[in-house]
C-alpha cells in the first residue's frame, strides 16, 4: 500500500510469501500462501499455478448487494432506507455519522477476513496484481488465445491484472480524490512506503493508460462457457468511459471543492473532458457486440449479451432472505430494504410521461396503476424494481397497508417506505416459498450503462443532438414505454438543462440498486439538495368496509449532508498518522 498501512500489508503478504511450503500441490496449500518461486514456475508450461494466483485476484473486484453491514449502499442515498430496527450503518452515513474514524462503506466483501482497515484493503488487490504483472513473463507459457488474434494467454492474463489494479485505483479516487500511485514496483519489508497523494489529474491518466495498455492484449467479446465473468477488452473499455465520464462531471471538472487542489480534482474547467468520455462510450457501442436484454428482469439472472462484467456469486437465496418482504407466504424475508417514495415517483407513466404531467394519466388514488392493459400503468421497470403493494409474491398479494410499516415499539423488521427491494431477486411470484437456489450477478459493466453514459456526456458536450435522443429510445423501447409518437415519451425539443435532468431521471430508474446514485448525486453535485430534506414513505390505508385504500406520504427519515466536505470521503485518521506525508481531504 501507499501509506503507513502498507507497513502491515507487505508484512502479511510478505510473510505469506516466504513461509509457505514448497509442495506442488494447489488442493492442500491455499494459492495466496505459495511462494513466488511455486506461482511463477519456470518450469510451469502451462501456467497452472499462476492462473489460479490471477483467479483469486477476481474476489477483489466490487460486489455489492447488501455489502454495507447488511444494507445496500443504494439505502445511503436518496433511492433507500435501511428498514434495520437498530440504528444501521448507512443510516449513520447520511446522517452526520460518516467521520475519519468511521467508515463503513468499504467496496469489497472480504475486507472482514483481513486485519487492515478498509482504506487499506483497496491496496491488496493493487499490490497483488502488481506481483502478478512484474512476474508472470518468468512462466514459460506460449499458448495461444482461440479468439482469432494469434495473441499469447500470458499477455492477456497480464492485461487482465492491469484491469484489476486499474479498477481498484478507480474505487479510490471517486471516493478520496487522487490517492498515491504504486505504479510496477512491488513493495517490501523496509522500503520506503510513506508516500504523498497523486494529483487528481494524474490518477485519471493512469487509469485510462492502463485501461487502454489493457485492451490491446484482452479477449475479444463476448467470453463464454469457462472464461465467462473474466475481463475482456469490452469490461476494459467500459471502465474507460466510465472513469472519463466521472473526471468530466462537475464535481472533479469545475465543481473542485477545493478550487486550487489538484488533490479534489481537477484545477480548471475543461469541456473537452467530456468529449473524450463520450468517445469512450461510443466505441463501445461501435464495437456491435453488446445489446440491451429483452426482458430487464433476466438481466441480472441470466446470462446475456448486455453484461459487459460481472461479479458472478455462489448459487444460493441469501439475497431473498435479506430483502423479500417479510412475513409472506413461506417465506422467510428479512425485508432489510426500504424503497423510498422519491424513487417510486421518480418512474413514469406507461406513456413516458413523468407522474406530474397531467397528460400522464396518473392516479393519484391508484398510485401503481390498475390493470396490464390500461394507459393508467407504470413504467413497467418500477415492478421489476420494487415490491408494493398489490404486488404478486410467493402466490400472495402484497399487503403494506394499516400497520404494514415498522412504528416505535413495534414487533419485527418491516418496510419503513411502504415499498420491498424486487430487483435482482429470482422469479419468485409463484412459488410459496424461497425453496431453489438462485445464481445473482453483480453486475459492474452493462450495456444499458454504456448508453446512458454515453447519451450524459454527448449532450454535456453538444446539446440534446439526434445520437442523445436514440441511445435513451433505445432504453426505453426496452423497457416497455409505449411509443407513442415514435419518442416514447421523451420530450423532443429539450433544451440541454432539460434534457440533462431527463438523464439524470433515467440513470435513477434504469440503474437503481446497482451502486450508482449514490456516486451520481455526488459527481453531478447535487448531494446537498438530495439530502438536506426528509425522505419519504407511504402510509397505506384500507378501508375496512369498502377495502379502498388510501395514501398519505409521510417524512421516514431526516437526513444531513455538510457541504462541500462531503463531497469527498476524509481519509482515515490512522492514515494521517502513519504517514506523513497524507493529506487529509479539506473540511475533514
Amino acid at each position: 500500500m501507499m501509506s503507513g498501512h502498507t507497513k502491515i500489508l507487505i508484512a502479511a503478504m510478505g510473510l505469506a510469501i516466504t513461509s509457505a511450503s514448497c509442495k506442488r500441490t494447489l488442493e492442500t496449500v491455499p494459492v495466496e500462501t505459495l511462494t513466488k518461486d511455486f506461482v511463477f514456475d519456470v518450469k510451469d508450461s502451462a501456467g497452472v499455478n499462476a492462473s489460479n494466483f490471477l483467479t483469486n485476484l477476481y474476489y477483489y473486484m466490487p460486489n455489492g448487494f447488501n455489502r454495507i453491514s447488511g444494507d445496500f449502499l443504494d439505502a445511503a442515498s436518496d433511492d433507500a432506507i435501511s428498514s434495520s430496527v437498530s440504528k444501521s450503518d448507512v443510516e449513520l452515513m447520511v446522517t452526520g455519522g460518516l467521520t475519519p474514524f468511521f467508515n463503513p462503506d468499504d467496496a469489497f466483501t472480504y475486507s472482514s477476513a483481513i486485519n487492515a482497515p478498509a482504506f487499506s484493503n483497496y491496496y491488496v488487490p493493487i499490490r497483488k496484481a502488481t506481483e502478478f504483472i512484474t512476474s508472470i513473463d518468468r512462466v514459460p507459457m506460449n499458448a495461444r488465445l482461440n479468439d482469432g488474434t494469434n495473441r499469447l494467454v500470458r499477455n492477456a492474463w497480464k492485461a487482465e491484472a492491469r484491469f484489476l489494479r486499474a479498477i481498484s485505483y478507480f474505487e479510490l479516487v471517486k471516493r478520496y480524490g487522487g490517492m498515491p500511485l504504486l505504479g510496477d514496483k512491488v513493495f517490501e519489508l523496509g522500503d520506503e512506503v510513506e508516500f504523498p497523494r497523486n494529483s487528481f489529474d494524474e490518477c485519471i491518466k493512469y487509469i485510462v493508460t492502463e485501461c487502454d495498455t489493457a485492451i490491446m492484449h484482452l479477449r475479444k467479446d463476448p467470453v463464454v462457457n469457462a472464461d465467462y465473468g473474466r475481463v475482456t477488452q469490452g469490461a476494459a473499455m467500459a471502465l474507460k468511459a466510465r472513469v472519463l465520464l466521472y473526471a468530466a462531471s462537475t464535481l472533479f471538472n469545475g465543481g473542485n471543492i477545493d478550487p486550487a487542489n489538484p488533490l479534489t480534482g481537477y484545477t480548471n474547467f475543461d469541456k473537452e473532458r467530456w468529449k473524450l468520455a463520450a468517445d469512450a462510450s461510443k466505441a463501445i457501442i461501435d464495437l456491435k457486440v453488446f445489446s440491451l436484454e429483452p426482458m430487464l428482469n433476466k438481466l441480472f439472472l441470466d446470462r446475456n449479451n448486455e453484461i459487459i462484467l460481472a461479479h458472478i456469486g455462489q448459487s444460493s437465496k441469501s439475497l431473498e432472505i435479506a430483502n423479500g418482504p417479510v412475513g409472506v407466504g413461506k417465506g422467510v424475508g428479512q425485508g432489510r430494504t426500504s424503497p423510498t417514495q422519491e424513487l417510486v415517483e421518480a418512474f413514469p407513466m406507461i406513456n413516458g410521461l413523468p407522474i406530474t404531467d397531467p397528460a400522464s394519466n396518473y392516479d393519484e388514488a391508484n398510485p401503481y396503476g390498475p390493470g396490464i392493459d390500461s394507459s393508467q400503468r407504470r413504467d413497467p421497470r418500477l415492478d421489476m424494481t420494487v415490491l408494493h403493494n398489490g404486488s404478486r409474491w410467493l402466490k400472495a398479494s402484497l399487503e403494506t397497508f394499516n400497520g404494514g410499516l415498522s412504528k416505535p415499539g413495534g414487533s419485527g423488521q418491516q418496510t419503513k417506505t411502504g415499498h420491498y427491494l424486487r430487483k435482482f431477486l429470482g422469479n419468485f411470484e409463484e412459488s410459496t416459498e424461497y425453496a431453489t437456489n438462485q445464481v445473482h450477478a453483480f453486475v459492474i459493466f452493462r450495456y444499458g450503462e454504456v448508453l446512458l453514459n454515453y447519451a450524459e456526456a454527448l449532450n454535456e458536450y453538444e446539446g440534446p443532438v439526434r445520437e442523445v435522443y436514440l441511445a435513451l429510445i433505445e432504453l426505453r423501447k426496452r423497457a416497455g414505454i409505449l411509443p407513442g409518437k415514435g419518442a416514447y415519451g421523451i420530450k423532443t425539443d429539450m433544451t440541454q438543462d432539460e434534457m440533462r435532468k431527463f438523464i439524470y431521471n433515467e440513470r435513477r430508474i434504469e440503474m437503481a440498486f446497482e451502486e450508482h446514485r449514490y456516486w451520481d448525486i455526488r459527481r453531478w453535485k447535487i448531494a446537498e439538495e438530495v439530502y438536506n430534506k426528509p425522505l419519504q414513505g407511504y402510509i397505506i390505508r384500507r378501508d375496512p368496509y369498502t377495502g379502498a385504500f388510501s395514501y398519505s406520504i409521510e417524512p421516514v427519515l431526516t437526513t444531513t449532508f455538510s457541504v462541500p466536505k462531503m463531497y469527498l470521503y476524509p481519509i482515515p485518521y490512522n492514515e494521517l498518522v502513519r504517514n506523513r506525508n497524507m493529506k487529509q481531504n479539506p473540511g475533514w
